[in-house]
């Protein structure tokens, strides 16, 4: 399942081989768009004026590609360009494609090769730059950031960057550069810009933040015993790199909220949220979630932080708001239990609030057969 995305009074998702929109006010159909294979790869958001491009398989064999980008307007629910990625060289599309949407560009990262194009029209703007240091995977929004790859030849110790794009030429505006051997795994926030670092050889991670010129803002240092996690979806190997579209993170211009993850000591998980001085890194505060509940960040909401209280077997999820300075949490919108089993039994879902309705997606169905599947629940919608 790929969304949910957002133009207008519609939402739209897409799953197996089309993509729908729904009134956001009933839940009822608005359209959808047959396709004529799998979709295999979408941005986190459309444009701000509702167009989306998707990644389509060039065919519905076991050895079709990732590679057929199609366009489509979410406030009509109309197609609009499609063309096919071209192809650089005998290893491209090695993985599916990852992309990102930053203004009125759709990056395309896969393993070692990467170009984009213009949303609206689909003229290809920029490819693969010349020298040794090639992006592969980005993340959009207000900011298109792409994480590079130099070639080093010795893939045991890898040699990465970050770079901030100009959406329109591809150009950098400025690069960091980790220590060898650190590679960019995902981008949890774009403005301000914190990242997660992985070392494969030492088994490590790191979470850092940057200034807007790309310098080191400061590096996360969470207390002893705090293990700090945030859901990504599953990253399998053979799909493109996606960098952003992580949940259970928030941030404002200087502070970072992220989960810890669940103590299962007691008798039901709970967690806690932690707040970090992005300036250098170290904890200001820390909220319980209520007894024998988990919480996770969904965002920021009129200087709130906005967080989801997950469901259990006999309570319904909620959504709650925490003061930038720290507290109790507060329930801004709390689910029917009526809905609690169908909420509980999504699986991997992701939450999102908007405009006073939260909307819960599930991210994976899987069930005996495609008529059973295609039957399932995906998405729960609540307002007051």
């Amino acid at each position: 399942m790929q969304g949910p995305w957002f133009a207008g009074d519609v939402v739209a998702k897409a799953m197996y081989r089309s993509v729908s929109g729904y009134s956001v006010a009933d839940g009822k159909q608005k359209w959808t768009i047959p396709l004529p294979a799998d979709v295999c790869a979408a941005p986190t958001d459309p444009t701000a004026d509702g167009k989306i491009v998707i990644g389509v398989k060039d065919g519905t064999t076991d050895k079709s590609k990732c590679s057929v980008l199609q366009m489509i307007d979410l406030n009509t629910g109309k197609p609009g360009w499609k063309k096919s990625v071209k192809q650089n060289g005998t290893w491209d599309f090695l993985s599916d494609i990852g992309l990102a949407i930053s203004g009125d560009t759709v990056a395309v990262g896969r393993t070692g090769n990467a170009n984009a194009y213009r949303v609206s029209d689909g003229k290809e703007l920029f490819g693969n730059p010349s020298g040794n240091c090639k992006p592969y995977a980005f993340a959009g929004g207000p900011k298109l950031i792409a994480a590079v790859n130099c070639r080093t030849g010795d893939a045991e110790n890898p040699q990465e960057q970050v770079q901030e794009l100009d959406p329109a030429s591809g150009k950098p505006k400025w690069t960091y550069q980790p220590p060898r051997g650190w590679e960019i795994s995902k981008v949890y926030s774009t403005t301000p810009l914190v990242i997660r670092l992985d070392h494969e050889k030492k088994k490590q991670w790191a979470i850092a933040a940057l200034t807007d010129a790309g310098k080191l803002r400061s590096q996360l240092a969470p207390a002893k015993g705090d293990t700090l996690t945030a859901d990504c979806g599953r990253d399998f190997a053979i799909f493109g790199k996606k960098l952003d579209g992580c949940s259970g993170v928030a941030a404002d211009a200087d502070t970072f909220y992220m989960a810890t993850k669940d103590d299962t000591s007691g008798t039901a998980r709970t967690n806690k949220i932690i707040a970090f001085d992005l300036n250098n890194g170290k904890p200001k505060w820390d909220a319980p979630a209520p007894a024998e509940r988990v919480l996770k960040p969904l965002g920021m909401e009129g200087g709130d932080v906005l967080l989801y209280m997950q469901p259990k077997y006999d309570a319904a999820g909620a959504v709650m708001t925490l003061p930038q300075a720290g507290g109790t949490p507060k329930t801004l919108l709390q689910h029917p239990e009526s809905a609690g089993r169908i909420e509980n039994g999504f699986f991997s879902s992701r939450i999102l609030y908007r405009d006073g309705r939260s909307y819960v997606f599930s991210t994976r169905v899987s069930a005996s057969n495609d008529k059973e599947e295609m039957e399932q629940a995906t998405m729960l919608v609540f307002s007051k």
